[in-house]
């Protein structure tokens, strides 16, 4: 069959749309940018050293030898620097607070390997709605056959240590602490808090480190009861594991890399058997130091299980560390089959909605009559101000359409409205935002187009009133099984499969603490992320055996791989490198008698060229069993990072036999042979199953594969980001201005210091900034090197590097100098001049101020 690539169906592919749309005009570039909106440098640095940590086979008292000849030699060179934590079983190294002048300077000094910036982590999003509904948790639990394995099989967890590194759990919660409050209890057997309640990233606080790991953020909590809740009306996946709780937020802002990096080695210490981490940094490297600190717990016997993160709306290669580390399972969000929903009723209907942000909370009770401002196919509905006086004292209906949210909220509000009820044009559910200047001071709602169209015919038929209500409840969900729209895309910018797998994270009911509710309902892969360590806990407790990989592999195996969340009833497999192997099977992955021991195959970089892999199958069961193979195919997504778009073209796949065997007690194996298909632009990603169907049924297997069609290099990093960057810039009243045409002077006084602004359009393996001197022509030494580097997340975005005068041989003296970038692009070979990127500024004049 022939494949037109470039239209599957218009409303899907338009449906996965961001940024700028071909063939629109550019803007012209701008000369100056704010300060505000330009990632700069960190002062913050992991410092690796040259040896393996003593999980890769390190030596403590190598280790310990190197870190002091360190700490010797910072000493001896006079760098200014501040040690935070020290590493030694999962990472070998040290954090530290530097300048970026003074990392420059360690990054020189003999053993160490690498310095990566330590990342600040955003406080979880926690927006909830207060109620006590179990349904909407248990319909998850259906989803993955967790209510089987606790029914029917017999599991809970029991005897299985499950570390939440995250903000906490609240430790006198019923469901979570056995009976007992405080801490430890029999749930909560042990944990740490490593930040205390104010701390916050962003402000530069200190830790406050406490041995209470008691929640006050609500993010822990909610993970810890997805996990194994065991409550009077709520039970998690394994109700019966116990928790080591290790807090790395305060109650409010954000943390760092690092101090998640010291939670991971401290659950290792403390014998935890599975770790969630539902947080984590987005377009990261699996070599970002807390990935392969990630990695070297699974090397140690951990199962490690991470958010893959929530940045669907910024384009492919999203997923984040420690999610995206190679041993890691890396987890996407699957929307619930149920929602717990606020509500009102109008007549008979009893309605859930979301409450609009930027507006006020909508009461619990209280009459008003209902209002209509058009009609069920009124394409502007309330976008023009409407008569004063229209709406007094009545609770307005209005379609969404045309314009923005808050201009019908404000029209309606104008005309004397008490409340706004959105409700939507397409399916599903909006979660709009009203905020604006004027504020919004009605409550603002939004519903679904089905109930929209019930309370309009209410309208139509005469007088019609609506009630506010207390308390949630719940409803179906009509995106429920589908990827949810915030999920992270991959690939890992190695190109390595990522997401793994799936699990329900799209409105779920859990815990939370005390003071602020006791259960709510969240949205997030955070929230699928502790579907799949309890899926862990329960394996562990059926075969405590089992490894970490062979957890991994059997989740993989017998995932179930969905349709297209744009457009299902297409009947188009939705992209491998948004679910990976799909959403997961409890009872499958428990009872599996065949696993494939290769359970998810990167292809890598294709230039056009066919790839063979080889699959082995192993059978723990007594009796051998003969296998059908086949491939099912999935999208594709095109060559844009940032303007996704859905694309139907399978790969062709051809295996060396079109069954096997595999004995009883034994293995066989089959080589698979994968070509992108023809059709398939140049720079896509195209994946798709491999799939193992038993002679007479039982487990189907599945594997999931994913590549890249061409030259991975051929992806060009630094482009213009719509502002024509890179940039020589100078910071000027709290904006960048562009120096690229005139060449900039710089006193070096505080921030008047060259800045260099790059668009980074896609990951960088190194990034290494020199300087020459105009006089002579000779260098002038290496102002930074930076490796590993992400993208930035949108296709406008902005990173700053500074130079502070310092180079590899000292402190520059007054003169002019040009300025040179050079990009090592994501798996280049540093031989191949090909493989760089070079950038080189006008010149750059250093003229310090006269002291006096």
């Amino acid at each position: 069959m022939k494949v037109n690539r470039q239209t599957l169906i218009a409303s899907a592919a338009a449906a996965l749309m961001m940024g700028v749309t071909a063939g629109q005009a550019a803007p012209a570039a701008p000369q100056s940018v704010s300060a505000q909106s330009v990632q700069r440098s960190p002062d913050l640095w992991f410092v690796e050293f040259k040896s393996a940590p003593t999980v890769e086979g390190g030596r403590s008292d190598r280790i310990r030898s190197e870190k002091a000849a360190f700490r010797q030699a910072v000493a001896a060179a006079r760098i200014q620097m501040k040690e935070r934590y020290s590493f030694e079983r999962l990472f070998n190294g040290v954090s530290v607070r530097a300048t970026p002048a003074e990392k420059a300077r360690i990054e020189r000094l003999p053993g160490v390997k690498a310095v990566h910036p330590v990342s600040i982590i955003p406080a979880p999003k926690v927006e909830r709605a207060p109620g006590d509904v179990g349904p909407a948790m248990m319909t998850a639990l259906a989803m993955t056959g967790a209510d089987y394995a606790q029914n029917v099989m017999g599991l809970t967890g029991q005897g299985v240590k499950v570390g939440i590194i995250d903000t906490g759990v609240d430790v006198d919660h019923p469901a979570l602490n056995g009976g007992t409050p405080g801490f430890p209890n029999p749930r909560v057997v042990t944990g740490w808090d490593f930040v205390g309640d104010d701390y916050n990233a962003d402000l530069g606080t200190t830790p406050v480190p406490d041995a209470n790991p008691d929640d006050c953020g609500g993010h822990g909590t909610h993970v810890a009861g997805i996990v194994g809740a065991n409550g009077d009306t709520l039970k998690g996946v394994a109700p019966n594991v116990t928790f080591g709780a290790y807090r790395v937020f305060g109650c409010n802002g954000t943390t760092d890399s690092d101090i998640m990096a010291a939670a991971m080695e401290r659950a290792l210490a403390d014998g935890m058997q599975v770790v969630n981490q539902s947080i984590g940094s987005s377009f990261q490297w699996p070599d970002y130091p807390t990935a392969k600190a990630a990695d070297n717990l699974v090397k140690a016997g951990v199962v490690m299980v991470a958010s893959i993160g929530n940045s669907g709306t910024s384009g492919l290669y999203a997923a984040g560390a420690p999610g995206v580390g190679k041993k890691v399972i890396g987890v996407a969000s699957f929307d619930n089959t149920a929602m717990a929903l606020s509500h009102f009723t109008a007549g008979a209907a009893d309605v859930g909605y979301l409450a609009a942000t930027g507006a006020p909370t909508p009461p619990t009770s209280g009459n008003f009559p209902l209002a209509r401002t058009g009609t069920t196919s009124t394409a502007n509905d309330a976008c023009n101000p409407l008569p004063a006086g229209s709406l007094t004292g009545q609770v307005a209906l209005i379609r969404r359409g045309t314009c923005a949210f808050y201009v019908k909220a404000f029209n309606a509000q104008t005309a004397g409205a008490a409340g706004v009820i959105l409700y939507n044009n397409t399916t599903g559910l909006i979660n709009p935002t009203v905020a604006g200047t004027p504020p919004i001071t009605i409550p603002v709602v939004a519903i679904s187009a089905a109930d929209g169209a019930t309370i309009d015919a209410q309208i139509q038929a005469g007088s019609a009133s609506m009630d506010w209500q207390s308390g949630v409840i719940s409803i179906p969900n009509p995106t429920g099984g589908l990827i949810s729209s915030f999920s992270s895309w991959g690939l890992a910018a190695d190109l390595s499969l990522k997401p793994n797998l799936g699990a329900p994270g799209g409105s779920i009911y859990s815990t939370y603490p005390l003071e602020k509710g006791g259960y709510t309902s969240l949205s997030g892969t955070s929230m699928a992320s502790p579907h799949v360590a309890g899926a862990a806990a329960l394996m562990l407790q059926a075969d405590p055996t089992l490894s970490p990989s062979n957890v991994k592999r059997r989740l993989q195996n017998t995932a179930v791989p969905k349709l297209f969340n744009a457009q299902p009833s297409s009947g188009f497999l939705d992209m491998v490198h948004r679910q990976g192997a799909g959403l997961i099977n409890i009872p499958a992955a428990v009872q599996a008698p065949v696993v494939a021991q290769t359970s998810e195959i990167s292809v890598g970089e294709t230039s056009g060229m066919a790839q063979t892999r080889t699959i082995t199958l192993k059978n723990n069961s007594t009796s051998a069993v003969t296998y059908d193979l086949s491939h099912n195919a999935a999208l594709a997504t095109g060559p844009n990072t940032f303007t996704v778009s859905a694309l139907n073209a399978p790969s062709t796949v051809s295996f060396s036999a079109g069954s096997v065997t595999v004995p009883a007690k034994g293995t066989a194996t089959v080589d698979v042979t994968i070509e992108a298909n023809a059709s398939l632009a140049d720079k896509s990603i195209f994946g798709g199953y491999i799939v193992a169907t038993p002679q007479g049924g039982g487990q189907v297997l599945s594997v999931p594969f994913a590549g890249f069609k061409g030259d991975y290099q051929s992806i060009q990093v630094l482009t213009s980001g719509g502002s024509g960057y890179p940039w020589l810039a100078q910071l000027v009243g709290g904006s960048f201005v562009n120096r690229n045409s005139t060449g900039g002077t710089y006193s070096m006084v505080a921030d008047d210091i060259p800045y260099f602004l790059l668009h980074l359009d896609h990951q960088s393996r190194k990034i290494i900034v020199k300087a020459t001197d105009k006089a002579t022509g000779k260098s002038a030494g290496t102002i930074s090197i930076d490796q590993y580097l992400g993208r930035n997340s949108t296709a406008t975005g902005t990173f700053a590097f500074a130079w502070d005068g310092t180079t590899t041989k000292g402190v520059q003296p007054d003169g002019d100098y040009t300025v040179t970038i050079e990009v090592l692009k994501a798996l280049g070979d540093p031989a191949n001049p090909a493989h760089w990127e070079t950038f080189s500024t006008n010149t750059v004049t250093l003229a310090r101020a006269t002291v006096r």
